[in-house]
């Protein structure tokens, strides 16, 4: 008797178990169906509609930045993100070679342009300019910036001086590769402890003026020490120390070198600068170059060139661009001449003796 009570009550017992399987399976699937109809109703939402004729048909248009309505032609959206590049490639060569993160780093600035600047410009995003709150803060903001860009002495010093070297080169005229080779000259100094006991504005200077020697388009030592905020013996004193200390190969400067710039700057034809050139090359020939200033013998050249050219060029034209005395270009020019055979004074020796 007790046995088949038993029965029963197991029977049971897995009757409403199986029962309530069921019923847990079915509001499962209640619940996925409701789930798969309100994502797709949010996606119809979703769907961009035009608030004045309630058409989906809306373009995108990337170049202009806008959303438009292709029926009624109701700008939707403007003044969109472009997440695109600024730069066009053609293939994937010039694809991979201007593809970036991130601005350049760049050895002119003492972080080599990997921190953030806040600019100075008083103007959000849209050009608007900014309340006084605003403007407080950001003025509180860039302080702080600039005090968590140079946290240390090394990083104050290297600061000061890139800016002495792009003040420097901008004064005298110098491209971009030789202010970048000037802050590399001047980071091993620093590295290499050059520093103590001389002034940060004497190492920039020597700095720059070896830069400039080094990729050919030199300057004068008057020049450099005219925009120098050192004197011409320290400036001096520092460069022969940078150049031994480095061990910077530097060849000696070319006359020729200087040629193009002067004849820049005193307005004379192609025809007497290339004479010019030919009077200096005549020069080193006769070695009548060795001892002497290249800057002076450039000067020179092109006075002794612009005579034999028939150009109306005086001493003192050619002393005013130069920074060479009158006398010294007088020097100089009789010993061009000297060099450069004067029964032949297109010609040179070497043509004069092949003719």
């Amino acid at each position: 008797m007790s046995d088949a009570l038993h029965a029963r009550t197991r029977d049971s017992t897995e009757e409403q178990e199986r029962k309530w399987r069921d019923h847990n399976a079915a509001a499962d699937a209640t619940r996925s169906e409701a789930t798969k109809r309100s994502e797709s109703t949010e996606s119809e939402d979703e769907t961009l509609h035009c608030p004045e004729c309630d058409s989906a048909e809306i373009v995108t248009d990337d170049e202009r930045g806008e959303t438009v309505c292709a029926d009624c032609g109701l700008v939707v959206d403007e003044d969109s993100i472009d997440r695109g590049p600024e730069w066009r490639a053609f293939d994937s060569a010039e694809r991979d070679e201007k593809s970036r993160v991130g601005a350049p780093t760049t050895n002119l600035m003492h972080d080599k342009g990997l921190s953030t600047n806040i600019g100075w410009q008083n103007k959000d995003a849209y050009g608007n300019s900014l309340s006084s709150n605003q403007r407080q803060k950001m003025q509180r903001l860039r302080t702080w910036n600039e005090r968590f860009r140079t946290r240390d002495s090394k990083e104050r010093n290297l600061k000061q001086a890139l800016g002495e070297i792009d003040r420097m080169a901008s004064a005298l005229g110098l491209p971009e590769n030789v202010r970048e080779t000037a802050s590399v000259i001047y980071r091993r100094a620093l590295d290499e402890e050059l520093l103590p006991g001389r002034s940060i504005e004497g190492i920039a200077t020597a700095s720059l003026h070896a830069a400039a020697r080094m990729a050919q388009v030199p300057r004068s030592i008057d020049e450099v020490a005219r925009v120098s905020r050192v004197d011409e013996d320290e400036f001096e004193r520092a460069y022969r120390y940078v150049v031994r200390e480095l061990s910077l190969e530097i060849q000696p400067a070319d006359p020729a070198e200087y040629v193009p710039r002067f004849a820049s700057d005193l307005d004379i034809p192609k025809e007497t600068e290339r004479t010019a050139n030919e009077l200096l090359e005549n020069a080193k020939r006769e070695n009548v170059h060795s001892g002497k200033s290249p800057v002076g013998l450039a000067a020179a050249a092109l006075y002794a060139a612009a005579q034999l050219t028939n150009e109306e060029l005086t001493q003192a034209d050619v002393s005013d661009v130069t920074d060479i005395s009158e006398v010294t270009i007088r020097n100089r020019y009789q010993e061009l001449l000297e060099a450069w055979d004067l029964d032949s004074p297109y010609g040179g020796r070497s043509s004069a003796a092949e003719a």
